[in-house]
């Protein structure tokens, strides 16, 4: 009998536990996850946020018996190190698990800057339902928010906070809103348009230091309102920008990125670049061992390099090719592609692949700023290796078809370069003449 550990019981990890209970009934399987609650989804926090869920909407499995009806065993631990050639998994707790095969699915953690004040009340990341019910209590309508990071993950989170009716501050040290996502024309769209919408953004801009205040904050004068007295609460955070300015705050969330949670790797004998790096089996460069989801670096067929990518639908993907391969099957991994689609307060942009573009390539371009519509495509010969749109909401389907198909446009794409809009149109056209005509009936409804 196998024993199969996962370290990790986000998506992926949850995912693969699955996958292996489905396919092989007898097999011992342990899930690890590091947090008290059950396994959730951090993608959901922020609809949690907003109201539209409670805490149970969060969890990935509905069924509080559903783990032990598949009979899988969950320890609630954090993993300090793994011996490889012991097959052993070291816990925080002192204890140890031997395993047959392992998958390290432990996902990503928040990068922490390096700022004076961090450690002060009211400073919070945003990524875990302990982090969530700490924002709850402090993000209620009029409270001062500052946000640092409007990167991918900060607008998910920015989303959420505006909708709370608060009075939001976003501070960016990138030149532009979503920077690893947007060029410059489309990064300053997306500022503009939230501001219109209330949101007072900073590019260009780092937060140097973070201090407590002598004024209350929100919660210390409502204390005071309602006769709690003056002392209940600590004064309002004072947040020293490199700009020249100081925002006070009531409360400040970090959401300057994340890294892949690998730090426990270190002598393993796993080989960790960026994240774990894999084949296209999943499997690291010791035998039995796998990875998948943010942690896992895997092969990127439309860049032709190793990425991690660090989306729910790769990591599903990733979970379910490392499980069937534990089990001895032979299952490969097509490759992932940076896909990101963002909802900024109502306005809808998305990149795909090569965004930036490629070394001897080509780009089409199409951008109406008063219309708020902007759309870039990058082609290396014939093939669409990568684009990003703002407010083009009816191209994304084909925008994703076309880049993870590594579709030949032939004459399209002189077509495309002349007229962008044309994008399904020469998907449709292409695709059917290529065999992919499935895919592209679903991306034309997208």
């Amino acid at each position: 009998m196998t024993h199969h550990v996962i370290l990790g019981a986000g998506p992926a990890g949850v995912i693969a536990a699955e996958t292996i209970r489905k396919h092989a009934p007898g097999d011992t399987i342990t899930l690890i996850g590091d947090e008290p609650d059950a396994p959730y989804s951090r993608m959901a926090i922020p609809y949690l946020l907003i109201g539209n869920i409670d805490e149970r909407g969060t969890y990935l499995r509905k069924s509080d018996a559903h783990f032990d009806e598949l009979c899988i065993t969950q320890v609630k631990a954090k993993v300090t190190r793994v011996d490889s050639a012991g097959k052993t998994v070291h816990l925080e707790n002192g204890k140890s698990l031997a395993f047959d095969k392992l998958l390290i699915a432990t996902g990503s953690h928040p990068v922490r800057p390096p700022i004076a004040g961090m450690d002060l009340p009211g400073v919070h990341p945003c990524w875990t339902l302990e982090d969530a019910r700490a924002i709850q209590a402090l993000a209620k309508p009029g409270a001062r928010v500052l946000q640092m990071g409007a990167g991918f993950i900060g607008c998910i989170i920015m989303e959420s906070l505006a909708a709370r009716g608060v009075k939001l501050s976003v501070v960016e040290m990138g030149d532009r809103m979503v920077p690893r996502m947007m060029g410059p024309v489309a990064g300053g769209m997306i500022r503009d348009w939230c501001e219109v919408k209330g949101v007072q953004v900073f590019t260009g801009t780092k937060v140097e230091a973070i201090s407590q205040g002598a004024e209350k904050s929100l919660l210390g004068r409502l204390a005071a309102a309602v006769g709690l007295g003056s002392d209940d609460a600590s004064g309002a955070l004072q947040v020293r920008l490199s700009n020249g300015q100081t925002v006070e705050a009531d409360l400040v969330i970090s959401a300057t990125g994340v890294r892949p949670a690998i730090g426990f790797l270190k002598d393993s004998g796993i080989t960790c670049l960026q994240g774990v790096l894999t084949n296209e089996h999943l499997q690291t460069n010791v035998p039995g061992i796998f990875a998948a989801g943010d942690c896992a670096e895997a092969f990127d067929m439309v860049s032709g390099k190793t990425i991690v990518s660090a989306i729910q639908p790769n990591a599903a993907e990733q979970a379910r090719v490392a499980a069937l391969n534990m089990l001895g099957q032979n299952a490969v991994l097509k490759g992932v592609t940076q896909i990101n689609v963002l909802d900024t307060l109502g306005l809808i942009s998305t990149s795909f692949g090569n965004w930036e573009g490629v070394a001897g390539g080509q780009s089409a371009v199409l951008t109406d700023k008063a219309a708020g519509r902007h759309l870039s495509l990058q082609f290396k010969d014939d093939v669409m290796v990568g684009c990003n749109s703002v407010g083009w909401t009816e191209h994304v389907g084909v925008m994703r078809g076309l880049v993870e198909g590594q579709v030949h446009l032939g004459d399209w794409k002189d077509r495309l370069m002349h007229d962008p809009t044309k994008l399904v149109d020469a998907y449709l056209d292409c695709a059917q003449g290529q065999g992919r005509w499935s895919g592209a009936a679903d991306a034309r409804r997208r």
